[in-house]
């Protein structure tokens, strides 16, 4: 399941990275991180079997990643 992860976090920085730039600021990444946070608590307050909730923490893990790594590791 690890590796499953690691290629899903991989997989959405990259497709993020082709439609976003990085990002610019500690303000700039929280906004969007909080907004990813929202989305997964909107899946998880629907109860819904067949929400998003993986897909939104991979999601989560990758804005994450490229926080640490555009920003804090500037």
């Amino acid at each position: 399941m690890k590796e499953k992860i690691i290629k899903d976090v991989d997989s959405e920085i990259e497709s993020a990275r082709k439609r976003f730039p990085a990002f610019h600021s500690h303000h700039e990444a929280y906004a969007v991180i909080l907004e990813e946070l929202d989305e997964l608590w909107d899946c998880i307050r629907s109860n819904d079997l067949d929400s998003n909730k993986y897909e939104e923490s991979i999601q989560i893990i990758a804005m994450l990643h490229c926080y640490i790594e555009e920003v804090l590791q500037k």
